[in-house]
């Protein structure tokens, strides 16, 4: 029995996935199945700790997180959570011996955006680093199978895509980030006097970062190759539609990449990985 509730918890956090990301969701399916079922976990447990921070207007949030944080170091030594979430995703980190310093490291992240409103540095990057690099680095634990050696080979590669992937977050969800929490995470920035030469500050960090992410993308095992490769692709043009914008508009619409391209995206990538043609 325990064996078909362990499956059932794998199978919620798979139903996380699919409900709040389409563009999370493509890319694991393009992904060998053995990576499947614990990078749902992984998305799973970071969904619902970012959706505590977000959205629970009308509870206690700093009560909630750190029951749910307490919750999720007890599972990782009992080996067993009664919260689905919790379980699958102590699952892949006691199987996958994920460091428990990635997960402390995201959990303060998610504790800043319960109390700080604007970020300078080192904020700005503690932050960035909890809550985007570690996830990927979550995710190469998995895909390097507990080869040491090859996960510090490919981590600083991990940590760009990352980072560069939560910038384009930020410059995308601008308006509501401001408009519904009162945040700005760019150092520096004030909300209402935003500008062309601060955005294309920002742009030229991101291409920066993308070049150097792209260089470990080319050097990860063929069966996630192609998903990790349609994560940045989907980013890359996300970022482009953001690059072309006044910043007037990006800072009253969410920029969106429709589900129809992103499809068009899938059968790309898909065919570049098979032809093993993966290019910037």
């Amino acid at each position: 029995m325990e064996e078909l509730y362990t499956q059932t918890a794998f199978e919620c956090s798979k139903l996380i996935t699919k409900t709040y990301s389409t563009s999370f969701s493509l890319g694991i399916r393009t992904l060998h199945k053995r990576y499947h079922k614990p990078i749902y976990a992984i998305y799973g447990f970071v969904r619902y700790a970012d959706e505590i921070v977000d959205t629970f207007h009308d509870y206690d949030k700093r009560m909630l997180l750190q029951r749910f944080k307490e919750d999720t170091y007890k599972s990782f030594e009992e080996k067993i959570s009664l919260n689905p979430v919790l379980h699958s995703f102590q699952h892949v980190v006691n199987n996958y011996k994920i460091d428990h310093d990635l997960i402390e490291a995201f959990l303060v992240s998610m504790e800043m955006d319960l109390s700080k409103k604007d970020y300078a540095d080192p904020d700005y990057k503690k932050y960035i680093y909890g809550s985007a690099e570690v996830v990927g680095l979550m995710c190469l634990k998995v895909f390097c199978g507990g080869e040491e050696n090859e996960y510090q080979r490919l981590l600083p590669s991990a940590k760009h895509l990352g980072s560069a992937f939560q910038k384009v977050n930020f410059l995308r969800d601008i308006k509501s980030d401001y408009d519904e929490r009162g945040r700005i995470y760019f150092p520096g920035i004030d909300f209402n006097s935003f500008n062309e030469e601060e955005k294309k500050q920002i742009e030229a960090d991101i291409k920066d970062e993308f070049k150097k992410a792209v260089i470990g993308i080319r050097q990860l095992p063929r069966g996630v190759r192609g998903g990790v490769y349609l994560a940045y692709i989907y980013y890359s043009v996300l970022f482009k539609k953001i690059i072309k914008l006044s910043p007037e508009r990006v800072k009253s619409e969410r920029i969106r990449v429709p589900n129809f391209r992103k499809f068009i995206l899938l059968i790309k990538c898909y065919l570049l990985h098979k032809l093993n043609l993966i290019v910037e």
